[in-house]
């Protein structure tokens, strides 16, 4: 089975921008409404493998795309 990790942003532009960034360097990622259970100043997330957890997070910061936080579900923030 399959284990997600959420990503939450800032802005709407900077989640989008993400989407397709990750899109584009082939990794799974899906909008997703963010979790009641995270707060966040977004209304949407970035849902994504965790198994490719540590590329995502290079992808984001070598295009200088700032997170809120990053969440596997069901725990703590990373």
């Amino acid at each position: 089975m399959t284990e997600y990790g959420v990503i939450l942003f800032h802005t709407t532009s900077s989640v989008m921008r993400a989407e397709k960034l990750l899109t584009k360097a082939d990794h799974t990622v899906k909008l997703i409404p963010t979790p009641r259970q995270f707060s966040s100043d977004c209304g949407i997330a970035l849902r994504f493998d965790w198994s490719q957890y540590e590329q995502v997070k290079l992808v984001l910061a070598e295009a200088r795309i700032e997170t809120d936080a990053i969440h596997l579900p069901d725990t703590k923030r990373v």
